[in-house]
Order: C-alpha cells, then structure tokens, then sequence
C-alpha cells in the first residue's frame, strides 16, 4: 500500500491554493494536511508539528513576511522532510536564495506545475499506482 505524502502548503491566494491541492491530490500521493497564508503563521505550525509533515510548498510572496523567512526555519527539517518553492518569481537570482537556504526544489507557477507533479510522485512513498496516473492526460 503506498502511503501519502504529507504536505504543507504555504500560498497566501486562495484559489491557486485550492487548485494546487485539487491538482496535487488527484495526480500524486500528496494529502495536504494544513496550509498558511502569512510567514508567521507557517513558521508557527511547522515548528508546532516539526515531525508531522514530509513535504513542505511554499510560495515566496505572502500576505504578511516572506517565504524565505519560512525557509530559512526549515533549514533545521529532517532529511527525509522536503521543502520546495512554487512562485511567479522563480528567477536564477531567486533560484540561487533558495538554494542556499537548503530548498529541495523551486518551480514556477505559470509553466513547471508538471515539474512539481512530477517531483511529488518522486518523493511519495513507492512508485505511483495505476490509479494515480488516470487522470494525468485530462
């Protein structure tokens, strides 16, 4: 049985954090379990439920503070526990930032959604089943 990919989504736009949860959970084995809107607030529950999450989405513009404040308090995250960046903002300078501040992956919102599929399938628990896969092409 594959288990999910526990995942903590911090996206401060409601809509493109329910379509990325909707897109997420149909196409992977992502089962997102808490999201935040501000960098307090995601700093708050990640440090509150440090051994609770394996997947960490973060987006760099919020409504209050900034994604990299909530990456630079993953910094200290267990190696089995991935961080990755969804923003409009993926520019080689951003992509760099977040390199040093130890983020796994960073995709663009507006054309490496598949790229970010693809890296959740990658790092769920085993291969993605035959289900997983139905609704890839739709």
């Amino acid at each position: 049985m594959i288990g999910r990919l526990h995942t903590y989504i911090v996206e401060d736009n409601q809509t493109i954090r329910e379509n990325l949860v909707g897109t997420l959970e149909e196409l992977t084995h992502v089962s997102a379990i808490g999201f935040a809107e501000t960098e307090q607030e995601a700093r708050r529950w990640l440090d509150e439920n440090a051994g609770t999450w394996q997947l960490a989405i973060v987006d760099l513009f919020l409504k209050q503070g900034s994604g990299l404040g909530v990456l630079q308090a993953c910094m200290g995250r267990q190696p089995s526990q991935k961080v990755v960046v969804l923003s409009n903002y993926a520019t080689p300078d951003i992509r760099r930032r977040c390199a040093q501040l130890g983020v796994d992956a960073v995709f663009d919102k507006s054309n490496e959604i598949d790229a970010l599929v693809e890296f959740c399938l990658a790092h769920g628990q085993g291969s993605p089943s035959p289900d997983t896969a139905r609704g890839a092409d739709a």
